[in-house]
């Protein structure tokens, strides 16, 4: 095993050289930091300890604010705070931010202090180990899920192939593709892959955010830069210092903000919210999308600048449906992988099956079948499975026909006067209809071809709507995004077509 290294962050010169002998003497490397930025400067530049032993009252960035900018940045960051004497409040707010322990300086001549200290080292170091083994399980897990991903699809193999060339530079890659297609696999593939693999990789869900918190969620904020705002905030950016940032759901992004965006993809740099002061950071951007981004740019709701800022390479994801030869190895994978996880028998997959679940459209892409097979593990009912695809396969055909019910229906021709009746037949009167009551019934004359498609229409809508909000046992937020139409929309449906709860 290599020999752990500590750093000391200390302004008291004559404490943090005793600690260096100290902890030197005990087969420890030790680096010694006078302040909080020092440390912070070394660590964006890949100098990491194992453990840190952080003073709390610094000049300039103090204690706990260096602790909060190292967490931010490097989560699993050992570090043990040290103060000349206890304060329940500091202890409480640094072990919240992240510290493993908190140890009053050693100073007294029994030697308890040092001893405490040397325990609380040990113990951090423990702590570092397993989170290494644990890092690096999950690394072996995600390689696994990675390899079911790529496949041996040719269309996956070409995108490999392209990764493997442009994971080393540090241009922008704009991902395309349906929601559930792998796009995030994609983004991480070309951070494992670069030499940027040792540092942060952190997405950013555009979409998930609130407009007016994006600009503090990816630039972070001073205290006080706005109401709520109580302590200094550091950004994803500067998070990702040194590693690779994604944005997710770009096209969500409002034009407001892709004009910032913009600023720092080409000038390196940003400022916090409530501060003027410019802070640089490495960052590799990737992006990625399922929005028609050309449409965007058509109606001036995307940046055509910031557009080709990121398409620098872009990379497409084909849907599921287009991949059918690597769904028998991703059932495989997703079925090994949940039996697994949930402690049940891998379930067989029958012939009947197979067929059924290769000829699903599969509209959610991977994430959808990942989720069909999770419950099918779960659950262990093919018959159960059939059926719900079964459904889903009807719905999605009503939908279809319902959207091209209009598009089918060719233009209603012009009316043309009829010629007068000949001389013989002029005379004679037409025939009224009456019903048993002697009354003359309506005329039942020709239904015009838009009355018959908005009929059609109607019926399809509402063969859709009523299914889907028995699903979600009538919950009408969920039953929106599954219709594809917003929770408005619907409302304004379920009212149209005098839909009840039955």
């Amino acid at each position: 095993m290599r020999t752990p290294q500590i750093a000391i962050a200390d302004d008291d010169t004559g404490f943090a050289n005793y600690l260096k002998t100290f902890l030197e003497a005990r087969g420890y490397l030790a680096r010694v930091y006078s302040h909080g930025e020092d440390l912070l400067a070394a660590a964006r530049l890949g100098e990491l300890p194992d453990v840190v032993l952080l003073d709390v009252m610094m000049p300039g960035m103090d204690g706990i604010a260096t602790l909060r900018s190292l967490k931010t940045a490097h989560q699993d960051l050992q570090v043990i705070m040290l103060s000349g004497r206890e304060h329940a409040q500091t202890i409480v707010e640094a072990l919240n931010l992240g510290a493993v322990n908190y140890v009053v300086k050693p100073d007294d001549p029994d030697g308890l202090g040092e001893i405490a200290l040397e325990t609380a080292i040990k113990q951090a170091i423990e702590k570092r180990q397993l989170v290494s083994e644990v890092t690096e399980l999950r690394r072996q897990m995600n390689d696994d899920q990675a390899l079911a991903f790529w496949a041996n699809s040719d269309a996956m193999k070409a995108i490999a192939s392209i990764v493997d060339r442009v994971a080393d530079s540090d241009v922008t890659v704009l991902i395309r593709g349906e929601s559930g297609v792998g796009k995030e696999l994609v983004a991480r593939a070309i951070h494992d892959r670069s030499v940027r693999r040792h540092r942060q990789f952190v997405k950013v869900n555009c979409a998930a955010v609130p407009d007016d918190l994006l600009e503090s969620e990816l630039f972070g904020h001073e205290k006080g830069a706005f109401t709520g705002a109580a302590t200094l905030r550091v950004g994803k950016f500067e998070h990702a210092d040194g590693g690779t940032l994604m944005l997710d759901e770009i096209g969500e992004m409002k034009p407001q903000m892709q004009g910032k965006l913009l600023h720092v993809l080409q000038d390196g740099d940003f400022s916090r919210l409530g501060s003027n002061k410019r802070v640089t950071a490495d960052v590799r951007v990737v992006a990625a999308t399922n929005r028609d981004l050309e449409a965007m740019l058509a109606r001036s709701e995307f940046r055509e600048d910031l557009y080709y800022r990121l398409k620098v390479i872009e990379i497409q994801v084909p849907p599921l449906r287009e991949r059918q030869d690597e769904i028998p190895q991703l059932i495989e994978f997703f079925a090994a992988k949940y039996a697994k996880r949930y402690n049940r028998r891998e379930p067989a997959i029958t012939p009947t099956l197979l067929d059924t679940l290769q000829n699903y459209t599969w509209p959610g892409n991977v994430r959808e079948l990942e989720n069909v097979i999770k419950r099918f593990v779960i659950l262990q009912d093919e018959a159960l499975l059939l059926r719900e695809l079964q459904a889903s396969t009807r719905r999605a055909q009503v939908a279809a026909a319902a959207a091209a019910v209009p598009e089918r229906l060719a233009p209603a021709p012009p009316v043309v006067a009829a010629p007068d009746p000949p001389a013989d037949e002029a005379d004679v009167a037409p025939v009224t209809p009456v019903g048993e009551n002697g009354h003359a019934l309506p005329a039942e004359g020709p239904q015009s071809l838009a009355e018959v498609a908005r009929q059609a229409m109607l019926k399809a809508e509402r063969d859709l709507i009523i299914p889907t909000l028995r699903r979600v046992h009538w919950n009408r937020r969920k039953a929106a995004p599954l219709l594809g139409i917003s929770y408005k929309t619907l409302l304004n449906k379920i009212k149209e077509q005098g839909i009840v709860q039955d």
